[in-house]
């Protein structure tokens, strides 16, 4: 039987609400009798073959498939080392002197709004590369379209490095460079979600933000090493320094294999098959191969036979196109308002405020933190699953914030403010910024983009994915550019706004975020199409489904909310 046709017959259109059957698929919950019959007779002759599982090997038979994923993953490097490296630019004497402006007495001073705009205008940049960009990974393919986006961002950093006293040319160069990360952003995770093993795609597509936070600490050291400059050393090293990094992307992007999915789009099935092969580490003849080949090309034609995707396909198009869309941008959104560009944009004027005498030095603290609980994170994505991570990350952030922000209004200045600050809140303070990385970092950091880059269906993936990403960025420039006015106006109450976040993400990821883990992004598709309820979402793909497997019960829940909010399914 073929696939469509087992989905419609284990999704009876009588258990469906009138709700679910108007978001599902046509082909899970046909509405048109005549439709059905036609599935149920397509079916009937044919007997549905058994899954060809790969072949069990350990975890050192991947180590290639490994390097070729982290050589795309460090897309995520560029982004870190420049969120690493301007907290420090706008705390550097020399910056400040050259791109800020004058009070009465002479001295050189960077206002909030010049801050904020330096500070966050890369990220609408980013919001317009993901959109604008990342077609051309479905144009030239993934490979090339990186290489391009790269190079993007190359003419970024040689304006901003040429920059010599005018803020509104490093401004533009921002902008430019946070077209090519954009791009990035979309394209990176992407190319791995579509090239890894599925069994390993969360680990290998959590390497992406492992490389982010690799760049954020690197990017704190670096501006530690130069900081005892006094010339344009300060900022322009730090600088200097993307180029390289962006030529090792590059030159390892000649060494990563094209993504399967794209190839055989574009009619390149012998290559595909090489391409499975190669990062499957089996014979190109192998059943699983052929197997893998023959799903993806019926996805592919039946994304053909529907001609081409528009914009519009990502809130009308079926299987529950709309809910998977908003999922994309609800997560991405959440994952900038659990606060960490608080800490990472403006670390260095975080420990300020709490009276560190060396901001640069402890704010690598951040820095190696962050970096080696996302290394955590390789292990817990995969072993702990998308929603598990997701929910009791929202829950450490949520304590964290609520010791971080009360220490902070109540302790930290027991005389006023600007009267001197209590050492023992201020520790209390980094303590718990750091509980709260731990968190973020192992759970909502990488996840986030875990998450949207298995849910969408190839057809419309590059446009679902950037619509995501964009509003990461959107978020990510709110944040960066009213952050400055905000703990001005409200200091450390500012920690119980990202709180209430936290709190909402919760009940947000209980209610509309399913389990993906160990599924072919095809058999995500399936999912989607049965209409499973995402607190149930212990789901099956109908080829390794058991005699006792009850599809129907995942599609229900009798009891009520509070009691399945708080029940573990």
């Amino acid at each position: 039987m073929s696939q469509d046709a087992a989905i419609a017959e284990n999704t009876p259109v009588e258990h469906l609400s009138p709700v679910d059957s108007a978001s599902n698929s046509m082909l899970s919950t046909p509405t048109n009798k005549a439709e059905r019959d036609e599935l149920k007779a397509y079916g009937e002759d044919e007997d549905q073959e058994p899954t060809v599982e790969i072949p069990k090997r350990p975890a050192s038979a991947y180590v290639t498939v490994s390097i070729m994923c982290i050589m795309i993953a460090f897309g995520g490097f560029v982004f870190g080392w420049d969120t690493g490296t301007i907290s420090g630019f706008v705390n550097q004497t020399d910056f400040i002197r050259r791109f800020g402006m004058k009070h009465k007495d002479g001295t050189p001073y960077l206002s909030k709004v010049r801050t904020g705009l330096i500070v966050s205008i890369f990220n609408i940049g980013c919001a317009f590369g993901g959109i604008i960009l990342s077609k051309l990974g479905d144009m030239y393919g993934r490979k090339l379209g990186l290489i391009v986006v790269v190079v993007i961002y190359i003419i970024g950093i040689i304006i901003q490095i040429a920059s010599i006293d005018k803020w509104y040319q490093y401004f533009i160069g921002r902008i430019i460079s946070g077209l090519g990360v954009g791009g990035i952003a979309v394209l990176s995770p992407m190319l791995i979600s579509e090239v890894a093993p599925k069994d390993m795609r969360g680990t290998l597509v959590s390497c992406y933000q492992l490389m982010i936070t690799l760049g954020i600490f690197l990017g704190y050291c670096t501006n530690f090493g130069t900081k005892n400059y006094s010339n344009s050393v300060q900022w322009r090293v730090p600088l200097g320094l993307c180029f390289a990094w962006a030529l090792f992307m590059i030159g390892g992007m000649t060494f990563v294999p094209e993504s399967p999915r794209y190839l055989v789009e574009a009619g390149k099935i012998d290559e595909a098959r090489s391409s499975l092969s190669r990062v499957n580490k089996v014979a190109p003849d192998h059943p699983f191969i052929q197997q893998e080949l023959e799903t993806i090309e019926a996805s592919v034609e039946e994304a053909r036979a529907a001609g081409s995707a528009s914009w519009g396909e990502l809130f009308t198009g079926k299987p529950a196109m709309f809910k998977r869309t908003m999922m994309g941008i609800m997560i991405q959104s959440l994952q900038q308002l659990t606060g960490d560009n608080y800490f990472f944009y403006y670390g260095t004027t975080v420990f300020n405020a709490v009276g560190m005498s060396d901001s640069f030095e402890t704010s690598i603290v951040f820095g190696v933190v962050n970096f080696f609980s996302t290394c955590c994170s390789l292990y817990t994505v995969d072993r702990f699953g998308r929603r598990n991570c997701l929910l009791y990350g929202a829950i450490g952030m949520v304590c964290c914030y609520v010791v971080y922000a009360s220490v902070g209004v109540t302790k930290l200045w027991p005389n006023g403010e600007g009267n001197g600050s209590s050492k023992g809140a201020g520790n209390c303070m980094i303590c718990f910024a750091c509980f709260y990385i731990f968190c973020f970092a192992t759970t909502w950091a990488p996840i986030a983009y875990v998450v949207i880059s298995e849910t969408f269906p190839l057809r419309v993936k590059s446009k679902a994915m950037s619509i995501a990403t964009a509003a990461n960025w959107f978020w990510g420039f709110l944040i960066g550019f009213f952050t400055p006015f905000i703990t001005g106006a409200i200091n450390f109450y500012y920690g119980y706004v990202f709180m209430g976040c936290m709190v909402f993400a919760y009940f947000y990821v209980f209610f509309f975020v399913p389990e993906t883990k160990g599924l072919s992004l095809e058999e995500v598709n399936d999912m989607y199409a049965e209409g499973v309820l995402p607190w149930k979402s212990a789901w099956v793909p109908t080829s390794r489904r058991g005699a006792d497997y009850n599809a129907d019960a995942l599609m229900h829940d009798d009891q009520p909310f509070y009691k399945s909010l708080f029940s573990r399914k």
